[in-house]
């Protein structure tokens, strides 16, 4: 089985094709990412592994309550400095593409660990 890091850098590497495909390029690769990115896939992919029975509104919860503990609030735009996220809000109420990025997340967990 994969480890979770590993895990984590493919969904990372898929969660930024998916930005970037809905027009935003502020994700950075993995390699170039912030320790706050890396962190943020690794408890992810915990969050997923220890709830696999988990829908997907549960995968952007944990994220969501995780970034609002450490500070983070909703705003317009993503601005890591100013920790504030336009993705800090109930599941039902993010657009499409965003509801996109927990499905898949999930998705590459699991099929990274039943191989």
């Amino acid at each position: 089985m994969p480890s979770v890091v590993d895990i984590a850098r493919v969904c990372h590497e898929v969660n930024r094709a998916i930005c970037e495909a809905s027009g935003d390029f502020s994700q950075k690769p993995w390699e170039d990412a912030e320790r706050w990115q890396h962190d943020s896939a690794i408890q992810g992919v915990r969050f997923a592994l220890a709830n696999p029975g988990a829908p997907a509104d549960a995968q952007h919860t944990a994220w969501m309550n995780d970034k609002l503990s450490k500070g983070w609030v909703v705003g317009p735009v993503k601005d890591a400095e100013a920790k504030i996220h336009p993705c800090l809000v109930p599941y039902d109420e993010l657009p499409f593409e965003q509801r996109v990025k927990d499905h898949t997340f999930q998705a590459i967990v699991f099929s990274m660990v039943n191989r």
